[in-house]
């Protein structure tokens, strides 16, 4: 296995559970690192590339990476935003994407501006005390932990803030969201940059990330046929064109966007192209 003479030392954290665990998981492996981990195991070498996965709460994560006992860590934007603890946010990962709301009671005409005097519940104290504070809103914070939409059920609190990815728990609770998003958050990497060993970490997400947006189609096409194909699969140069044997044909091969993927596979068809394959490609540097 080449390793281009890399001898690095980079710690990660990465969440130990939770709805960003196995988006952070699938990532950092595709990104070509091994973090396969056995149950309750809290540290994954990776000899390979000497680096050494931290598997810890999310809402750890940023305080760790602060502190300079970890370099890099992924978590939610939101928990970055309420840990106030000053880390960088390097990357967004594009998964975990949730949206932070005020909830009220239905049919109960509150909404962000008439909190003042209220209780709020949440989980993320300094997230709510800045909106509140922004808004010139003084409104009573009650700190929970967890399962804050059954606050005001309990009579603790009048409306609640917190995470909302489709709103059915809201919903069940009796509460609506009201106003805009507080925050719109998603998977980040923070932490700093400084080391040869973060650098190569963060271009080889971002490669990872990149794949995602990008599939490989191959397929056979008559030569009066390929400008017109090739105007369709472009490349991010140009596409490779092979001469097949047979002189009237060739193979082409190019990177396109996956969102454009199956309507060009269907204006290739109509071209009279052949042997159209679309692949996923793993990781990629462009």
């Amino acid at each position: 296995m080449p390793t281009c003479d890399r001898e690095f030392v980079l710690r990660v954290a990465l969440p130990n559970k939770g709805s960003l665990a196995d988006g952070a998981r699938d990532l950092v492996s595709a990104a070509g690192y091994s973090v396969e981990r056995s149950d309750g195991q809290l540290l994954v070498s990776d000899g390979e590339s000497g680096l050494e996965f931290v598997f810890v709460r999310p809402g750890d994560i940023a305080f760790y990476v602060a502190q300079g006992a970890l370099d890099l860590g992924i978590t939610g934007r939101d928990m970055l935003v309420d840990s106030a603890v000053g880390v960088d946010e390097i990357l967004p990962l594009g998964f975990g994407r949730s949206r932070f709301y005020y909830a009220v009671p239905h049919r109960s005409g509150l909404s962000p501006a008439h909190l003042t005097g209220l209780r709020v519940a949440t989980s993320f104290v300094n997230i709510v005390r800045r909106d509140l504070e922004q808004r010139g809103v003084e409104a009573d914070i009650v700190p929970l932990s967890g399962a804050v939409e059954i606050a005001v059920r309990l009579g603790i609190a009048d409306a609640v803030a917190d995470v909302v990815q489709t709103g059915r728990t809201l919903a069940l609770a009796g509460l609506q969201t009201v106003g805009d998003p507080i925050l719109q958050s998603e998977a980040i990497l923070v932490g700093k940059v400084e080391s040869a060993a973060a650098v190569l970490f963060v271009e080889r997400v971002r490669g990872a990330l990149l794949a995602r947006s990008y599939v490989l189609v191959e397929y056979d096409v008559r030569r009066e046929m390929l400008e017109r194909a090739c105007v369709l699969t472009p490349g991010i140069e140009a596409p490779t064109i092979s001469p097949l044997q047979c002189g009237e044909w060739v193979a082409v091969r190019a990177l396109i966007a996956r969102s454009e993927a199956h309507a060009a596979m269907d204006c290739l068809g109509d071209l009279g192209a052949r042997a159209i394959v679309l692949s996923d490609i793993l990781n990629c540097r462009l």
